[in-house]
């Protein structure tokens, strides 16, 4: 993204293990603050942004370069329009750290994340990898050794009443970052 525009709306990025709730919570986010949503698994599909398909674990091999190059436009457009972006993905290292002000890192207990998986269809050794990196944190480790800590905020994610104080609490730190930033 080029330094030449401005933000003066925030950038989100809602991540963490599949299944914790990041695009529910990113949908919501987006609408509530007036922000562009960007799911970025369906840009993946929509544009192709892979190299062929793990059969093991049943998912593409993602062509990191396609797809930044597509973000980027796509987040360059909106800070030209002055409308922040709410991005979610399971993984966040890819992502230059410049795009982001705010990391959201959901987590979910595994017996929850355990029923989410399988009423997906997740076979077994996919449903296993994704819970094992839910235990050992992964995504968080991932997030705070990819980005300033301070921007990097570890938030549960197991029921619908947390996805609403989590909601509100990313609207009240938008807020004050308008206020800091605007």
């Amino acid at each position: 993204m080029s330094d030449e525009t401005e933000r003066r709306r925030p950038n989100i990025l809602v991540t963490g293990t599949p299944g914790v709730g990041k695009t529910a919570t990113a949908a919501l986010v987006a609408e509530r603050l007036g922000l562009q949503h960007i799911n970025v698994g369906e840009i993946i599909k929509e544009h192709k942004c892979y190299d062929g398909h793990d059969e093991e674990l049943d998912t593409h091999i993602l062509d990191e370069d396609k797809l930044l190059d597509l973000m980027e436009a796509m987040i360059q457009k909106c800070a030209v329009d002055n409308v922040g972006i709410v991005a979610d993905y399971h993984s966040c290292e890819l992502f230059p750290e410049r795009w982001f002000d705010l990391i959201l890192v959901l987590r979910t207990n595994t017996d929850v994340l355990f029923d989410r998986l399988t009423e997906r269809g997740y076979n077994d050794k996919k449903r296993s990898e994704n819970l094992e990196a839910e235990i050992m944190q992964v995504v968080l480790d991932e997030a705070r050794e990819s980005y300033d800590v301070d921007i990097v905020q570890e938030l549960p994610s197991n029921t619908k009443e947390e996805m609403e104080a989590n909601v509100d609490r990313c609207r009240m730190w938008a807020e004050q970052w308008v206020k800091d930033n605007a």
